[in-house]
């Protein structure tokens, strides 16, 4: 099964290895027909501390590394998170 790639914002770095990911989804509301906005955010692994607060990234499905923290970050995608 494939593993599912969220695209979001850092909005935290404080954490050792640890970037907290502001994902943010649309979708048409069934019965107000209108387009509603939410978000949730994602604690994701980064091994080499490179996400900084503002940063846009890609965090991947994987096998949980703590309680809360089941994504890790793509490799890679903080360089074209840098030069965005």
């Amino acid at each position: 099964m494939p593993k599912r790639v969220l695209q979001g914002v850092v909005v935290s770095d404080k954490g050792e290895k640890t970037i907290v990911v502001k994902v943010e989804r649309r979708f048409t509301h069934p019965v107000m027909k209108k387009t509603v906005r939410r978000s949730k955010n994602y604690h994701a692994h980064d091994e080499a501390n490179a996400a900084k607060v503002g940063q846009t990234v890609f965090i991947e499905e994987c096998r949980p590394f703590s309680k809360t923290k089941t994504w890790k970050l793509v490799e890679g995608a903080s360089e074209v998170a840098a030069s965005a």
